[in-house]
């Protein structure tokens, strides 16, 4: 078994002629290969979905059978287990594939292997060698994806390291980002494959679970943290892009949110420069999505039962199209924001700084989760005793602090008895849903000066007083309730 380790890249067509002069490389002349590649899965696709793929490739005279154990790739890192052996197309050996388990599954599956979809591209690669016992594969790929009459071009760079550190591969991804519009892919050639083939439409990528075991350091917990974050906003990068759909902005936003609370939940254990370095920077693409987001929830929440109500009213006809045209205007910033190079300039140098952080097996996680976690639970029950029905700053406060809480709780929940967090999880969701919602208002009270500034609606405000005065009636008990259950990181 080989691991493979790489970092993808995409890149414009027009710039792909550019690769080849790049300093890196302009004194060598590349390799080409003409690679064609069938990747074969059964009917309903089990082998998607234990993310394993299998594949002939037809290398020159050459046919080599494939199968990868495939990882989420955030920031574009891609680390996965390969196992490669010759082969002819329709014959499938799996005996040099030494993990047990994963040879047993295709074994079973055997029978049920059909082509699914193909990739051709040209290879051209050049090989790196910066410093003495390091050598980094440097291929410019371009082709297409084919799955029945569907078609989706490959035009992408990929950096594989053949010896060295991890580190090296880096340096020569951001020495060809600074001079080319590299973008950090997320996605496999076959991932999208896959999506091609089941003509799927894109979906909005939330939270998944992070992985976390006892054993592990705290570094190592924050770093699975963090590359989940990653995972879910770059999931989400291509809707914010090319769709208008409200939901991939707020998962986007989410994700950010989460690793910036990540980012405050461990920095007593991070690198000043680390946190100061990439902090600014992750709050000014939060603060670029969240207009749209705002205005987002202002029209398809708040306006229509309005709109519904007084559907002829002048004043709401016109806070409608106002809001609208606000929405256009933050909607391409978003996409701009998203398709800037300084975003892939961050993915790609916040996924390497992360990968360089070092191991410390003190704080273990044992004991640094349920530390941090009373810090955060302390904070919120001061909050929830200071918050003032007619305070809104109060509310918002509280709002953030348990908002804090609760991904700290998501992060650490491997470490606790299921039944006692589920209580308490849910407890601190339905508290978070009446303060987001109470949020909403009051941002609305806001965004409705924006959107009709000078002229004031006693309509709209009366109704948005009125949607608050019903919610402000609800949170004595969920607060009451929230601040009973026992924190699930608390014996007893």
């Amino acid at each position: 078994m080989a691991l493979e380790t790489e970092i993808k890249l995409s890149l414009p067509a027009n710039a792909a002629r550019r690769v080849p002069a790049h300093r890196l490389v302009a004194d060598s002349k590349p390799i080409r290969q003409r690679l064609i590649n069938t990747y074969y899965d059964t009917p309903d696709q089990s082998l998607q979905r234990r993310r394993i793929a299998v594949r002939y490739r037809h290398k020159g005279a050459l046919w080599l059978l494939t199968v990868k154990s495939d990882a989420p790739s955030p920031g574009g890192l891609a680390q996965r287990s390969e196992w490669e052996a010759p082969g002819q197309p329709g014959e499938f050996d799996f005996s040099h594939v030494d993990n047990p388990k994963i040879r047993r599954f295709l074994e079973a599956a055997t029978a049920d292997l059909a082509p699914v979809f193909t990739t051709d591209f040209t290879r051209s690669f050049w090989l790196l060698t910066p410093q003495e016992g390091t050598r980094i594969e440097l291929a410019l790929d371009r082709g297409k994806i084919v799955a029945g009459e569907r078609q989706e071009t490959i035009c992408e760079v990929e950096l594989e390291l053949l010896e060295g550190d991890v580190a090296d591969l880096f340096s020569a991804a951001i020495a060809l980002q600074a001079d080319l519009p590299l973008h950090p892919e997320a996605a496999s050639k076959a991932e999208r494959g896959y999506r091609l083939a089941r003509e799927a439409a894109l979906v909005p990528v939330k939270a998944a679970d992070v992985l976390l075991a006892p054993g592990m350091t705290s570094i190592a917990v924050f770093r699975s943290t963090a590359f989940s974050c990653l995972s879910q906003l770059q999931g989400n990068e291509r809707g914010v892009r090319e769709t208008d759909a409200p939901e991939f902005i707020h998962q986007a936003r989410v994700a950010i949110r989460r690793l910036r609370s990540a980012l405050r939940l461990w920095r007593p254990l991070l690198p000043e420069e680390y946190v100061s370095q990439f902090d600014p920077r992750w709050r000014t693409l939060a603060n670029q999505l969240g207009d749209t987001r705002n205005w987002d929830v202002f029209i398809t929440e708040m306006l229509p039962p309005i709109s519904q109500a007084f559907p002829d009213h002048t004043d709401v006809q016109r806070l409608v199209s106002q809001a609208s045209s606000h929405l256009t205007v933050c909607r391409k910033a978003a996409k701009t924001a998203m398709t800037a190079a300084s975003y892939s300039q961050l993915l790609l140098e916040f996924t390497a700084a992360t990968v360089a952080l070092v191991e410390n097996r003190k704080p273990p996680i044992t004991a640094f989760a349920p530390r941090s976690l009373n810090k955060r639970a302390k904070r919120v029950a001061a909050l929830a005793t200071e918050t003032k029905d007619s305070n809104p700053e109060a509310r918002h406060a509280l709002r953030i602090a348990l908002k804090r809480l609760r991904y700290a709780l998501e992060f650490f929940a491997p470490l606790f008895p299921a039944r006692r967090l589920q209580r308490y999880h849910q407890s601190a969701a339905g508290l978070l849903d009446l303060l987001g919602r109470m949020n909403d208002t009051a941002v609305a009270e806001q965004l409705l000066v924006q959107a009709v500034p000078g002229h004031h609606s006693d309509l709209v405000r009366g109704w948005l007083a009125g949607r608050n005065d019903l919610m402000l009636g609800q949170l004595d008990a969920l607060l009451a309730d929230f601040l009973s259950h026992q924190p699930p990181w608390e014996h007893g």
